[in-house]
């Protein structure tokens, strides 16, 4: 099987080198200094599951020098998938598909809209990673997670193949869920309460989760998009908020989410398809989401700042 994995960031450039280091057919595509670090001294991941370093990586910056592949994992930041999507077409043989493991749950019809719903799997990732320079990835915290399957959850020799591809290589687990839409929806009320919270108080999971007065406000968040999810007919599990709880809680206590380091660091973010996409869905569905209506309103000015599309001074 030949895999692309477009974005060789914390969640490219883990599973996509965990996959490579299993011996599988990996090309990333990367940029900048990333890429010149990648092609001159390969791939660099200190992990929990094990430290490891390629020093002979396959990485391009072009899509078209790689050719037709038969599966195009994305492992950018959700808010890049439109543009992304445009750059694939390279890459697409008759039987290419794709599997995005971005944050949120709009991604598939992103994807859908400019390369065909039949290329789309539905798919998302669990892990505390990032590039700590280039060429180099820490993982964290967490336990290294992706997963799959047909949107509709039909079974799927494709998806098998790539779940095949997945259990050969060490410190990954990989799964088919019974039901993907469901599991995108756990996994988006998690990502975007944490995130929510550790971005708006500028603080590590184990400060925010500890106070009494933040850990209510998670606990609301994460009610908010559960409200949401069965207004849109999700059957997101009865103990959801428990199993969410738990999984956060068990964190390493400095740990912080992708959007929050984003944010913190004056990066364009996540902010609209995490808190901003729980509002969006939640007016779409007609159903409240206050206290993430608040915090999305509340760290707007600092998105569209990272944006270049308005200007202020830094406060000091």
């Amino acid at each position: 099987m030949r895999i692309v994995i477009f974005g060789a960031g914390g969640v490219g450039g883990y599973f996509g080198g965990r996959l490579a280091q299993a011996g599988v057919d990996v090309t990333f595509i990367a940029r900048g200094q990333h890429l010149a670090a990648i092609q001159a001294r390969g791939l660099r991941v200190d992990s929990l599951k094990g430290d490891f370093t390629l020093p002979t990586v396959q990485a391009v910056a072009d899509p078209a020098a790689v050719g037709p592949v038969d599966v195009i994992i994305l492992g950018v930041k959700a808010w890049q998938v439109p543009n992304v999507a445009r750059a694939l077409n390279p890459m697409l043989g008759p039987d290419t598909f794709v599997v995005p493991l971005q944050n949120g749950v709009e991604a598939p019809a992103h994807l859908a809209e400019v390369v065909g719903p039949e290329r789309v799997l539905g798919g998302f990732c669990r892990i505390v990673s990032y590039v700590v320079e280039p060429g180099h990835i820490n993982q964290a915290g967490g336990d290294p997670y992706v997963a799959f399957g047909e949107l509709d959850n039909r079974p799927s020799p494709r998806a098998e193949r790539l779940l095949a591809a997945f259990r050969r290589a060490q410190g990954v687990t990989a799964e088919i869920p019974s039901d993907i839409q469901a599991a995108m929806w756990s996994k988006f009320l998690s990502i975007s309460s944490w995130s929510a919270l550790g971005a708006v108080t500028r603080a590590p999971v184990g400060v925010w989760r500890s106070l009494p007065e933040t850990r209510q406000l998670w606990q609301q968040a994460m009610q908010e998009v559960l409200a949401v999810a069965r207004a849109r007919n999700i059957a997101l599990p009865p103990d959801i908020i428990e199993k969410s709880t738990a999984y956060v809680d068990n964190l390493p206590a400095q740990a912080t989410a992708s959007m929050q380091r984003d944010v913190l660091a004056g990066r364009p973010s996540e902010l609209g398809t995490l808190c901003g996409g729980v509002v969006r869905l939640g007016q779409a569905s007609g159903v409240p989401t206050p206290n993430h209506a608040f915090i999305y309103h509340t760290l707007l000015p600092l998105e569209l700042k990272a944006r270049g599309e308005i200007e202020f001074p830094q406060m000091p």
